[in-house]
């Protein structure tokens, strides 16, 4: 299998080394004189500011496997991921038009089913969507925007020239994390190396907030000039919380729980130790099946009973929008280049992984012929979990999940194995390429923007393809470079 190293042209059996692409020379060179002595220094620094700072996430049940309690550091990665200034360019253009297109569609699948009647996309993948609500038929939201914050996984893999070529691996739009340790990678590199942003024009971003806030104002109801945004958590036992928490403090709102909403003649109400204050921009990092118990789940603590009464008639604004999910689906997820032809007249600017749908028979035969080579995910799962990664599994792995998917094909798709592109990467042993993927954020307004950057994860166990950070993945530091 072919392989694309981000920083070297060409990996030799060692894993370093090789002539290093222009974009990383001046990085390389200056790598190639720091001792094994000052990194390690670093690296110790940068794990005890992170504790202190309270930098962690939290795992539950059987995926906290070591039995070392909830919560976790995310490992830091000192060599940063590099990107070009034209690749980001052409990326980020390919980033606009699919969320455009996306937010149009699920606009359209509450409203006019145009795609549906046109037979892009079957209607039962639709209806039969455990993420679609049809409660939100014919519901107005604000500009038309469903997906606010978006997080879109990337990956790159050589093509067969053995060039890296970038394709959408996921589209996040319920409720995307990872934002805040990409704020915060950032800040540890310019303590650690400051020297390094001098040698480099880094686009910053830490102007994501302030960009946050801003698409959050622009998604407010019309009925006030001075909107009042609050970002809505789950509670301090969420996996990430930490996120939530910086993230209304960078914007200088208030971070609120269920139990601090109420509503009162369809407008929605904070208490505060001023009295009640009323909000018209919720943050919602609660899912829909817990925002509010009359509607949905009625044993749900975490949201606010009588808030989808004031969402439906325009008194707040709830970001991301309520049925959004259904188009963030693994199973509508092959539809998406399909979406922007239909509703753009473009075609796609980044590609799709080729997905094998196990809900149509020949597809499914497929699988079942080649589990051993092929990564399989449950339709709804996510964390990494619910997957099978073929290449790297045992016999009786995948005849357990041959069964699961004889049972529930509809719930299942399946990809070929990507070479995902590696990066150098402190390991125990040294420098070591290790795979790696990206998410960049794209908000959705009164227009589309992003911070040059995203979240890059890297899969910090040799050979392992997957970079959640619950599973053992670390994170990285984004560079986008400036002309």
């Amino acid at each position: 299998m072919r392989k694309f190293d981000e920083m070297y042209e060409q990996l030799p059996a060692a894993g370093v080394g090789g002539p290093v692409r222009a974009h990383y020379q001046a990085y390389a060179q200056w790598l190639s004189q720091q001792s094994a002595e000052v990194m390690a220094a670093r690296r110790e620094e940068a794990e005890m500011i992170f504790r202190r700072v309270g930098i962690t996430f939290a795992v539950y049940g059987d995926k906290d496997e070591d039995g070392s309690g909830t919560e976790r550091l995310i490992p830091f990665d000192l060599i940063p991921r590099v990107i070009a200034a034209q690749e980001w360019t052409d990326m980020e253009t390919g980033l606009v038009q699919r969320v455009t297109a996306l937010n149009r569609f699920i606009h359209d699948v509450y409203h006019d089913q145009d795609i549906l009647r046109a037979g892009v996309i079957p209607r039962e993948q639709i209806e039969n969507n455990a993420q679609f609500r049809p409660e939100m038929v014919g519901v107005d939201v604000p500009n038309n925007i469903y997906s606010h914050i978006s997080g879109i996984d990337i990956v790159r893999a050589p093509d067969s020239a053995g060039n890296g070529e970038y394709y959408v691996l996921e589209d996040n739009l319920r409720v995307p994390s990872g934002v805040s340790y990409m704020l915060e990678d950032r800040k540890m590199m310019m303590r650690l190396f400051p020297d390094l942003f001098s040698q480099h024009r880094v686009a910053p971003v830490a102007h994501y907030p302030d960009l946050l806030l801003e698409t959050l104002r622009a998604s407010s109801p019309a009925t006030t000039a001075e909107p009042t945004v609050v970002v809505l958590t789950p509670g301090m036992y969420n996996s990430a919380y930490f996120e939530h928490a910086f993230l209304a403090q960078q914007m200088g709102v208030e971070l609120v729980e269920g139990q601090d909403l109420f509503v009162k003649d369809k407008f929605v109400y904070m208490r505060t130790t001023r009295g009640p204050k009323r909000v018209d921009v919720i943050y919602r990092r609660v899912d829909d099946d817990f925002l509010d118990p009359n509607v949905f789940r009625p044993t749900s603590t975490l949201g606010c009973a009588g808030l989808m009464d004031a969402y439906k008639v325009g008194h707040v604004a709830i970001c991301n929008a309520v049925g959004t999910g259904v188009a963030d689906d693994k199973s509508i997820y092959p539809y998406v280049p399909d979406m922007i032809k239909f509703y753009l007249g473009e075609e796609p600017i980044l590609k799709n992984v080729p997905t094998f749908q196990c809900r149509k028979p020949d597809d499914l035969q497929y699988t079942l012929a080649n589990l051993k080579d092929l990564v399989v995910k449950e339709v709804h799962g996510a964390g990494g979990y619910g997957m099978l990664v073929g290449p790297a599994s045992t016999k009786e792995e995948i005849e357990r999940f041959r069964s699961s998917l004889l049972a529930n094909p509809e719930g299942y798709i399946a990809q070929p194995t990507l070479s995902l592109s590696s990066c150098p990467t402190y390991v125990d042993s040294g420098i070591a390429p290790r795979h790696i993927d990206l998410r960049p954020f794209v908000l959705s307004g009164r227009t589309v923007q992003m911070v040059p950057g995203g979240l890059t994860r890297v899969a910090l166990k040799e050979g392992s393809l997957v970079v959640n950070s619950s599973q053992g993945g670390g994170t990285k530091d984004t560079w986008i470079l400036q002309d």
